[in-house]
């Protein structure tokens, strides 16, 4: 970094504005999500609910990830804070509904950074033929903190070589997975898979070919592939043209991710059938790798590549909303100050990002002592945490804007109620996730935690801690609880109707 772009000595530090592009912010949400790992973590347990239709749940669950996608941009539209959903559903429904929006963000990176760390390193060490090295714990363990270490300093030592490395990794990964596609779809109609392939059909992309349970099960799987995207947002004061371009690199996100996720789904249920893909669903990622080598041979390393790249780069993507939200929660208060620290050297919330990596590494490391299936268990409490939040986020747009949106169509469908649809789709999904949950027989592990499933003791112990952390602070440093929603201002309103920036 260049000492011209530092702080001056003389005053606090800030993050550096216009340091990535909106291609640079595109391609940091696409990443975030890690599409390559999801479709591989995802389809066989889609495909085991939906058979054949598969494509179509993956297109419904798209839905409510577009609406969401529209209240962010809206809201940043108004308010370009690194802490997205924290400041805005303070602003728009007070500071007890944004702390607790801020702490799940918060928490979703904690709960989700060993896991792809530990997929990345298990898949990149089966691409280079060690297979070995995956089934022993320790080595697999120490890689994957190493990694998350390595991916942490990335992401403090700059946005521009954050961008510069994800531009890399998601070029590899969409290579790898459209070499995958290709050769899968081109052995089915030449009649060479080593399967019980069907030809693909348009009629796949009916969500509710299967019935209304096969959908509302896959709805919920759906939330996990697409969740990632507003990392784009949480870099807002660090993109170019920050009222707009990082809103709009959410929305194309989703986009993208679902012509990729779509594309990919056809082709492995094409190739593998519906009946081995269900039959084989509990193997979960690693059914892409046996597919790996039966579609493409001796070069089945490239898609086990795509996904040990996909996860690599969603490890250091997902540290972003994570250290972005703790530091505007300091700058508001609603933290200590010292997690708000930014490095004077390279302009990044050092602090919030090393304390959310280290977290990270404690707790995948304790879950790991429980058992494998425990990691996968925490990673299943993740969609109670991510549709919460993306709710909250919904509601919080159309409150805000409520003055406003009977000015004009495109106020009351974009920004009032397409996210309010969205939220409650997401609020009825996570009534469901917290339903099926309390079954200890749905769990990974199968055991009991107090009676309930254990993804659900996780999500719900996730909480508590946040509330009773909220409450201490709230005691200790009230000045933040003194906040009070507002509206948004009507200038700002005048300008999107407008069609001005």
């Amino acid at each position: 970094m260049a000492t011209e772009d530092a702080a001056p000595e003389d005053r606090p530090a800030d993050l550096k504005h216009n340091a990535i592009g909106f291609v640079d912010a595109l391609v940091i949400g696409l990443n975030s999500t890690s599409p390559a790992y999801s479709i591989a973590a995802v389809i066989g347990p889609i495909v085991a609910l939906a058979g054949i239709y598969a494509p179509g749940v993956m297109v419904a669950s798209f839905v409510p990830m577009l609406l969401i996608a529209s209240a962010f941009y809206y809201l940043n539209k108004v308010d370009q804070d690194c802490g997205t959903t924290f400041s805005w559903v303070t602003r728009a429904m007070g500071p007890w509904a944004g702390w607790l929006g801020g702490w799940a963000i918060a928490m979703t990176g904690v709960l989700v950074v060993g896991s792809l760390a530990d997929v990345a390193v298990s898949f990149g060490l089966l691409a280079v033929g060690l297979d070995g090295w995956v089934e022993n714990s320790f080595v697999r363990q120490l890689l994957t903190v190493l990694l998350i270490l390595v991916m942490t300093a990335v992401c403090v030592i700059g946005t521009e070589l954050s961008a510069r490395v994800q531009n890399v990794l998601i070029l590899a990964q969409v290579v790898f997975l459209l070499v995958f596609v290709c050769v899968a779809l081109a052995k089915v109609y030449a009649g060479t898979s080593a399967y019980d392939a069907v030809e693909p059909s348009f009629d796949w992309l009916n969500p509710f070919g299967a019935g209304g349970a096969a959908l509302t099960g896959g709805l919920l799987l759906g939330v996990f592939i697409y969740w990632g995207w507003e990392s784009a947002v949480n870099l807002t004061e660090e993109v170019e043209d920050s009222a707009t371009a990082p809103g709009k690199a959410g929305l194309w996100s989703t986009v993208i991710l679902l012509v990729t996720y779509v594309s990919v789904g056809f082709a492995v249920v094409a190739y593998a059938g519906p009946g081995f893909l269900a039959e084989n669903a509990d193997e979960e990622e690693f059914i892409f790798a046996q597919l790996a080598g039966d579609v493409l041979g001796g070069w089945d390393w490239v898609l086990l590549l795509a996904v040990s790249t996909s996860a690599i780069a969603s490890t250091q993507t997902t540290i972003i909303p994570a250290s972005r939200t703790a530091l505007s929660m300091a700058r508001r208060r609603a933290l200590p100050a010292y997690y708000g620290h930014i490095s004077t050297r390279f302009r990044t919330p050092d602090v919030s990002t090393w304390w959310v990596a280290g977290i990270a590494i404690v707790w995948y490391l304790t879950v790991n002592q429980i058992s494998e299936n425990a990691l996968l268990d925490s990673l299943t409490a993740l969609s109670l945490l991510i549709a919460f939040y993306y709710a909250l986020t919904g509601v919080a747009c159309a409150v805000y804007y409520r003055r406003h949106l009977f000015e004009s169509l495109h106020n009351f469908l974009l920004i009032g109620l397409g996210p309010l649809v969205g939220a409650g789709l997401l609020t009825w999904l996570l009534v469901r996730s917290v339903a099926d949950m309390s079954d200890p027989a749905n769990s990974y592990s199968g055991s009991s935690w107090l009676g309930l499933g254990p993804p659900l003791v996780i999500g719900l112990g996730i909480a508590a801690v946040g509330v009773l952390i909220m409450i201490v602070w709230r005691l200790r440093a009230p000045a933040f609880w003194d906040e009070r929603p507002g509206v948004a201002d009507p200038d700002v309103v005048r300008g999107i109707r407008e069609g001005r920036d």
